[in-house]
């Protein structure tokens, strides 16, 4: 039986601009698109560096990575799927091993570990939450499951949370002690933004 062969996509900027990352052929990892992907990088310009940044259902660890090659300090990754996880270990390695830290398992059960290793960190965090959409059984309530996460989310250790979803989906104007700070639209996909509600942005 033939293997599946991997896709490939590019980092589009900063210090590994160009460079190939695997993402793997399987139906529960998906590419952020390149547009999408290049609007939310044009959103944090060079706020991100020197921060961290955390992607919680992280597949390949495209976008964690791009922030990465951005300046990014430390970034975080948290995949369940054996093969997408493997695929991860692999670009980290061909970047930056040094400033990443990746932890197998269940983003839903795993992230408070996440957050108890940011804590000790004197620099804020970008928080990116990329849900499979609901395709697989068991996975209705994937967004209200998510929306808790984020409420776990020290307001005064966070920069921005920003939150891939279906474009049907109305996301809350607040969560915790975040609020709606603006939502882009890209076909099926949209991106809703949060930052803390003392913030003046």
């Amino acid at each position: 039986m033939k293997k599946e062969q991997n896709f490939r996509t590019k980092i589009i900027g900063g210090k590994f601009k160009g460079r190939f990352i695997e993402i793997p052929n399987i139906s529960t990892t998906r590419s952020s698109k390149n547009i999408l992907k290049e609007s939310l990088f044009n959103t944090l310009q060079f706020d991100i560096i020197d921060k961290n940044f955390v992607e919680v259902f992280s597949g390949s660890g495209s976008i964690g990575l791009e922030a990465l090659s951005r300046g990014a300090k430390e970034c975080y990754f948290i995949e369940y799927n054996k093969i997408a996880y493997k695929v991860l270990q692999q670009n980290i390695k061909q970047l930056d091993p040094s400033r990443c830290h990746y932890l197998f398992g269940d983003s839903f059960e795993k992230f408070d570990t996440v957050l108890d290793m940011l804590k000790n960190s004197n620099e804020k965090t970008y928080f990116y939450f990329d849900p499979p959409f609901s395709t697989r059984d068991g996975m209705d309530d994937i967004y209200d499951k998510t929306i808790e996460l984020i409420e776990k989310i020290d307001a005064s250790k966070c920069e921005m949370v920003i939150v891939e979803h279906m474009t049907k989906l109305d996301m809350p104007e607040s969560i915790g002690d975040l609020k709606k700070y603006k939502r882009k639209k890209f076909g099926r996909s949209s991106m809703t933004y949060y930052t803390p509600k003392d913030n003046d942005i």
